[in-house]
């Protein structure tokens, strides 16, 4: 049997998954809200089973929900003032991968040690600075009508669109016409998807889109994969498989092999001690001429 990896045992899946868009949600929240929980932020729950990590100062607020009203897992919005409308939002969808979503949560919990200047501006940093990623990692842009501009994924099963002019805010909020669009994924099928409205630092959106075009696989049980993503992900086993057992011939050939020993041979020799009744060969007589 061969060695197992370090560590092995605490893997939490039996394939790693390329492209990682393609992986699905792994269905647990415990990852994406911990960044949060490891500032201290409270964990609340309401009588359906949803949580929501709060900021102390109630300026930032993730809910978790899995008993929603529609296919928005997660949402994360932030406040100036905590009793005023949100000034920006961003929701993952229930398939989307969980890793993107610890990705944008880890970032934020960066911005909100840094402080409120890290986190509330309008449009901080230019919308370029979201796409860098993608252009990095060999995504096109596809897409360039109205006033919508869309790069895709070189196997185009993945796709960030940024929308440009004035856009409803309560829309934005609610159904996909949002500033950023990321998707991924193929046709026909309930695509994982991301939005961002306009007021999102593009620093916590440019951290979702890093996450997206990541070509590092992630981890996941293949089982448990949707058909439609296993058949086209490329699935590699975490484990290495086990030796063949050997065969008869194998083993016989892997047996040390026993050398003949030397035999001693006597030959008659000529010697001064030789007996006179040893029998010798006669000498070689040369023809007489």
């Amino acid at each position: 049997m061969g060695e197992s990896l370090p560590g092995a045992e605490d893997l939490d899946g039996d394939v790693y998954v390329t492209p990682r868009y393609l992986a699905g949600s792994t269905a647990i929240g415990d990852p994406g809200l911990q960044p949060l929980r490891d500032l201290g932020w409270p964990l609340e729950h309401d009588d359906l089973g949803n949580c929501y990590v709060t900021a102390p100062d109630r300026r930032v607020r993730l809910g978790y929900l899995p008993e929603g009203e529609d296919d928005g897992l997660w949402r994360i919005s932030a406040y100036r003032d905590p009793h005023a409308a949100p000034v920006w939002g961003v929701c993952f969808s229930d398939t989307a991968p969980t890793e993107f979503v610890t990705a944008f949560t880890e970032a934020l919990a960066q911005s909100y040690t840094e402080g409120p200047q890290a986190y509330l501006p309008h449009m901080k940093g230019s919308a370029y600075d979201g796409l860098v990623p993608l252009i990095h990692n060999g995504w096109k842009l596809t897409r360039a009508e109205e006033r919508t501009l869309e790069w895709t994924s070189p196997d185009k099963l993945a796709g960030v669109a940024f929308t440009t002019g004035d856009l409803d805010p309560e829309m934005e909020f609610t159904t996909l016409d949002a500033r950023w669009l990321m998707w991924g994924g193929p046709q026909g099928w309930n695509r994982p998807y991301a939005t961002a409205s306009s007021e999102t630092p593009v620093n916590l959106v440019t951290a979702i889109t890093a996450a997206i075009a990541d070509p590092a696989p992630v981890m996941r049980w293949e089982q448990e994969m949707p058909k439609v993503l296993r058949e086209r992900a490329e699935l590699t086993p975490v484990r290495p498989a086990p030796p063949k057992a050997p065969t008869p011939l194998d083993v016989a050939r892997s047996r040390p092999r026993t050398l003949p020993s030397a035999r001693t041979h006597s030959v008659p020799r000529w010697s001064t001690s030789t007996a006179p009744s040893a029998r010798l060969p006669a000498p070689t007589r040369r023809p007489v001429r």
